[in-house]
């Protein structure tokens, strides 16, 4: 059960500083528990802000750097809050796409590790520098290919068709290094680790645009 059991604990809670430019509030943010009421407040907050942290300081803020402001669309989900959503997936609410709570430990659930022990923290965000090009071109192929370069380590990545939001996760633990275009129920692979074009200098493919 959580510890943060007032508003001055979750205040304080959200106040606690990430990385140099990410805070926690940002990361709870989520209209399916503003709607339906079911609170995205951390089991273990401790556990949480471990995850939060290596997630900032190794992903977030390098994106950060090079492209500006970076816009936080979902990050942290209760357990609850995604057993919740998972619920109403299988349903058939379009709104809610969540997998659920086994898979999404180490993921979105940050405060929850995996059934091989390991911490992990995914966040969906946007690159509103990336806009431009991007409703242009509908190409996430570039921004893909820039963070392959220049963001090592990387558990996987998963691009959406709308605002071209991916998601990013920092995980302890050993994973296939990917990137998807991602447009539910269908994905499309870009590269994975071992493919020929995994490796190297793609500065080409970006090259103008970022």
């Amino acid at each position: 059960m959580s510890t943060l059991t007032s508003v001055a604990l979750l205040d304080e809670y959200g106040r606690t500083r990430l990385s140099k430019n990410f805070f926690m509030r940002e990361m709870l943010y989520s209209e399916v528990s503003n709607i339906h009421g079911i609170p995205n407040i951390p089991d273990d907050p401790e556990l949480a802000l471990a995850a939060g942290r290596r997630l900032c300081e190794e992903f977030l803020e390098p994106l950060h750097e090079r492209f500006g402001r970076v816009v936080v669309r979902s990050a942290y989900r209760s357990a609850r809050l995604n057993g919740y959503c998972h619920e109403r997936m299988l349903a058939g609410d379009a709104a809610c796409w969540c997998t659920d709570n086994d898979m999404n430990a180490a993921r979105h659930i940050w405060d929850r590790r995996d059934a091989d022990g390991m911490l992990g923290a995914t966040a969906t965000v946007v690159i509103p520098a990336y806009l431009d090009h991007y409703d242009r071109t509908g190409d996430f192929r570039p921004l893909a290919w820039w963070i392959r370069d220049h963001l090592p380590g990387h558990a996987d990545i998963y691009f959406f068709k709308r605002l071209c939001a991916f998601n990013i996760r920092w995980y302890e633990g050993s994973s296939e290094q990917a990137i998807w275009r991602l447009d539910p129920p269908l994905r499309e692979l870009l590269v994975s680790h071992g493919h020929h074009d995994f490796d190297g200098d793609h500065s080409a493919l970006y090259a103008g645009i970022i």
